[in-house]
Parts: structure tokens; C-alpha cells; sequence
């Protein structure tokens, strides 16, 4: 048996979940999302807690039976409380500014980069004197928020030489020695 998935999902207060159809519809405080689940796989809303469950053990079902538990569970801790990633611009130069969802970047690059987020994702900004600048990105969808993050680094991937780019605060870019001198 999986060990992620016959591990119940708790519900917290002020959460609903729905199934109807193949369909999983999670509504909060902080949105609402909704995930189309294979028939194979059959889920079950049992008073505070959301139960996945599977026919049988062939591979297709013990692949998924794990998979659609963390994609429900991840929904349920989406809209309850949400998810943050920070970004890290390290470069001499590098600038980001938003105005709303617009995102513009200034990359060492000959022209401005400009990235038009979905609503689902706030945004925020921070430029100060002597750091880094930051890019904070919030949304109740983990996958989605993954995802612009994804895009945002493509921009300027951590080279491993200087560790300039843009990269996940708190990551750590493996460092290489560079040239040494001739003879």
C-alpha cells in the first residue's frame, strides 16, 4: 500500500471539500481550486477528513493513488493558508519593479524584460540599499506558483562561476574554481 496515499487528509475549519464527477473542488479563505481525478482512483469526503482509495495494486493505480493524494492535500494547505516562494536577484544591475501583476526586469540584458502574472498570484517587490533585490510571490495554487517561478528563473539561470542570476532565497548554487593562472 502507498504510504502517502492512505494517509487521510485532515480538513481545517472554514474549508469544503466537494467531489462530484471525477471532480475535487476545495474552497477557502484563500480561493478556490479544483482537480479532475482519474476514475481509477475514487475519493471520499468522511467528516473532517478526505480519504483516497484504490481498486486494486496493479502499477497504473499505485502510481496515482500516492500522486492524487498530494495534489488534494496540497489544494486542502493552498486555500487554508497558502504558499510563498521568494526570489533572489544577484547581479550587479539587476532590478525588479512591479506595478500590480506587471513585472519588469532589468537583467544586464540590452532591453527590459516583462512578465504579465495571472491573478491568482500577488506579487511584491523589494529593492533596499545594499541587498539584493527580492521578488515575493503568493498563491493558493502550488503548481501554478512552481511554475512562474520556473519561468522567472529561465530569465537568468545561477551561473556557477560568479553565482550571479536569479535564484530561490535561501538556495544554495554550487560554486566552480574558475581558470588558474598559466605559466
Amino acid at each position: 500500500m502507498s504510504r502517502i496515499g492512505k494517509l487521510p487528509i485532515s480538513i481545517p475549519a472554514g474549508v469544503t471539500v466537494t467531489v462530484k464527477d471525477n471532480v475535487v473542488t476545495v474552497k477557502g479563505p484563500k480561493g478556490e481550486l479544483s482537480q479532475v481525478v482519474d476514475p481509477l482512483i475514487t475519493v471520499e469526503v468522511e467528516g473532517t477528513h478526505v480519504v483516497v482509495k484504490r481498486p486494486n495494486d496493479d502499477k497504473e493505480a499505485r502510481s496515482k493513488h500516492g500522486l492524487y493524494r498530494a495534489l488534494i492535500n496540497n489544494m486542502v494547505h493552498g486555500v487554508s493558508e497558502g504558499f510563498k516562494k521568494t526570489l533572489e536577484l544577484v547581479g550587479v544591475g539587476y532590478r525588479v519593479s512591479n506595478q500590480g501583476n506587471l513585472l519588469e526586469f532589468a537583467l544586464g540584458y540590452s532591453h527590459p524584460i516583462f512578465l504579465m502574472l495571472p491573478q491568482e498570484v500577488k506579487v511584491e517587490t523589494k529593492s533596499e540599499r545594499n541587498q539584493n533585490p527580492l521578488i515575493m510571490l503568493e498563491s493558493a495554487d502550488k503548481q501554478l506558483l512552481g511554475q512562474i517561478c520556473a519561468k522567472i528563473r529561465t530569465f537568468r539561470k545561477p551561473e556557477p562561476y560568479k553565482g550571479k542570476g536569479i535564484k530561490f532565497q535561501g538556495e544554495i548554487i554550487r560554486r566552480k574554481a574558475g581558470k588558474s593562472a598559466g605559466k
